[in-house]
């Protein structure tokens, strides 16, 4: 009798670890749906009901070993009921229960579903006894393509991210080939010719036209005259070719001078 009972205590020890864990994990993943709903992801639900079935598996193994005693042919009996308010109670189910009274141990200690749920799992297993093999055998089939297809599509992201990825980084390593404060030179000055003034003035001090060459403008009429020709040609580039006197000098017009001197 007293190895029975200590492989009972150790039975029941380990269980209840077993149990407390699968609480906490299915703790954990009620809170992520009623607080995380928005950014949750398949990917991590999924992780989170992989942790629940593997709690399930290890509780599974624990009451499915040898060692252990079975425990569908033990029973658990109140030994006292009372409706008053019971603080070791509370401490044990974590504040879930406050009182042992009559009307709430047939729920707490019930070894079956309840008559609703028990009558609507049978109906479930006999639907599902009723299919037939190819029904079955189509659906497993499109669960199977279903899965191959979302595997395809997950390759196909996991391949567009990493080609993403290498196109960023090589773009952050590449040398840099232009000059943004040139540019915005570049175009102030075809546009609004910012910057070619100052040009244009050493241009006429160095003494070289902005006319174009073998092009002069005459004086009386107004038309185009060849370089050299034309009474003010020759004097004009003489003028040009040299360099600026300091002495100042006074030319009269041709048309205040009387013809006849007196």
């Amino acid at each position: 009798m007293q190895r029975e009972e200590k492989q009972l205590d150790s039975a029941l020890e380990a269980i209840i670890m077993r149990v407390n864990d699968l609480k906490t994990a299915i703790a954990a993943m009620i809170f992520k749906l009623e607080h995380e709903y928005e950014t949750l992801n398949w990917p991590n639900f999924l992780d989170n009901f992989a942790l629940i079935s593997g709690h399930l598996t290890s509780l599974s193994k624990i009451l499915g070993n040898d060692k252990a005693p079975i425990m569908r042919n033990l029973a658990v009996l109140p030994l006292l009921l009372s409706p008053e308010k019971d603080e070791d109670l509370m401490r044990l189910t974590e504040c879930r229960i406050s009182t042992f009274a009559h009307d709430l141990v047939p729920d707490y200690l019930r070894t079956k579903p309840e008559p609703q749920a028990e009558q609507k799992m049978m109906q479930l297993e006999v639907k599902a006894n009723n299919l037939s093999y190819d029904t079955a055998h189509d659906c497993n089939k499109q669960v199977t393509q279903y899965n191959k297809v979302l595997s395809h599509v997950w390759d196909i992201a996991n391949k567009a991210r990493e080609e993403w990825e290498g196109e960023a980084g090589s773009r952050a390593t590449q040398a840099q080939t232009s000059s943004a404060a040139d540019t915005h030179v570049l175009v102030a000055a075809v546009g609004v010719g910012k910057g070619l003034k100052s040009d244009s003035v050493q241009m006429v001090q160095s003494g070289v036209s902005p006319v174009p060459s073998g092009m002069m403008v005459g004086r009386s009429g107004g038309q185009p005259q060849a370089a050299g020709q034309g009474p003010l040609g020759n004097a004009q580039m003489g003028q040009m070719g040299k360099t600026p006197s300091a002495i100042k000098t006074n030319i009269k017009a041709a048309s205040q001078i009387h013809p006849y001197g007196r």
